[in-house]
């Protein structure tokens, strides 16, 4: 039996771990869980899966999870540090990191300097701090992605020596605004960008799907996993059936197919290098009408050549890519600037920042930090 920590246990990856857990009794033991603010699921998982340790970040809320719990024996702790200890339990063999944002940086680095196999679903780990995360891995645990994406690629790759690939292709749905015209995407609205047509995730993930971000980020993120030298491509597939493929020297084509579902990689992941039973409906080809494949438009879809732009440069720029991208998203869903303004506004802190080496995680942090409050004023300026 496997013990699991989960790091954002009350997000779409957290709950759809614990769906697959659910599926599966006797293979998995919950151990530790730490959540954001959402007391409410915090407690009913707790009450459910009953673990060792739980945490909360928002504070304010602690003595209402309390009496959520009741008297139920757990140990509860609250922020960042209270995440690190769930994320570093000596019992918990695997480690879910679901954080979205940088705020799971600290908890998922310490992971992994813990020994512990890491089932990566912040993808913002690798690509604010990818060069430190895999140096501190490096003979010390696997790190097995759980983006539908890069498990694809860990999936086309099995078996395979990946001195013959030739390059990655990452597929992208295109998001709610792939056949928009630029004059549409002028007065897109919040609701609007919410509306994914294929996937039900979080509001900041939902609209980088909708800027092409979250390919932006998936692509840097891929190319730490699998190596910085292989090349990457993006293919926009809008029904997200094909989730990416791998071709090798020979020209041959490796493609993973499958339903939407994200419970389908977390279930790879936790159960990696074996196969369990997702108890999910297979994948229906004869009711396919077609797949269809595009280049991506960087001319409708900015983000993602920031975020080509971020890598290549290296150094701090994809953590200032970042940490923009995350203010900006929020003032777009609070309302205080257009959806267009969200690539204007992080090419404006890019173009702000002198790149530093990366040499501690304290480096990642400051660029971090920087990129927030730069990214602040720059929304003043424009409201």
């Amino acid at each position: 039996m496997k013990k699991i920590s989960i790091l954002g246990s009350t997000g779409s990856i957290g709950v759809n771990t614990l769906d697959v857990v659910d599926r599966n009794p006797g293979k998995f033991e919950v151990v530790g869980l730490a959540a954001g603010r959402n007391i409410e699921v915090l407690a009913q998982q707790t009450k459910k899966f009953k673990p060792k340790m739980i945490s909360l970040h928002d504070t304010s809320r602690l003595g209402e999870l309390r009496q959520l719990i009741g008297d139920q024996k757990v140990e509860i702790l609250t922020g960042v540090t209270g995440a690190t200890q769930v994320a570093t339990l000596p019992e918990a063999d695997i480690v879910v990191s679901a954080v979205v944002g940088c705020a799971g940086l600290v908890p998922t680095y310490a992971a992994v300097n813990a020994g512990k196999t890491l089932a990566l679903a912040n993808k913002e780990t690798l690509v604010v701090a990818g060069e430190l995360v895999l140096r501190a891995a490096q003979g010390k645990c696997d790190i097995i992605p759980v983006d539908s994406e890069h498990s694809a690629i860990l999936q086309a790759l099995n078996g395979e020596n990946r001195d013959r690939i030739r390059r990655i292709i990452l597929t992208a749905s295109g998001g709610p605004f792939r056949t928009y015209s630029l004059e549409q995407m002028e007065h897109v609205t919040v609701k609007d960008a919410l509306k994914h047509p294929n996937w039900d995730m979080g509001d900041k993930i939902t609209i980088d799907s909708a800027t092409m971000m979250n390919k932006g980020l998936e692509y840097i993120e891929a190319k730490w996993l699998f190596g910085l030298d292989t090349q990457v491509d993006i293919i926009v597939h809008a029904q997200s059936i094909v989730h990416s493929m791998i071709e090798f020297v020979d020209t041959s084509i490796i493609a993973q197919l499958g339903i939407p579902d994200m419970r389908v990689p977390i279930a790879y992941a936790l159960s990696y290098p074996d196969r369990i039973d997702c108890q999910l409906p297979s994948l229906d080809l004869s009711a396919l009408s077609k797949l269809t494949f595009e280049p991506p438009d960087f001319t409708r879809f900015p983000c993602l050549q920031l975020a080509m732009d971020a890598m290549n440069i290296g150094q701090t720029m994809p953590a200032i890519l970042n940490g923009a991208n995350e203010i900006a998203v929020q003032a777009f869903l609070d309302g205080e600037i257009p959806y267009k303004d969200i690539a204007d506004i992080i090419r404006l802190a890019m173009n702000n920042h002198n790149p530093r080496p990366v040499t501690c995680i304290e480096d990642v942090l400051e660029a971090d930090r920087w990129a927030r409050e730069e990214t602040r004023k720059l929304i003043t300026v424009t409201l």
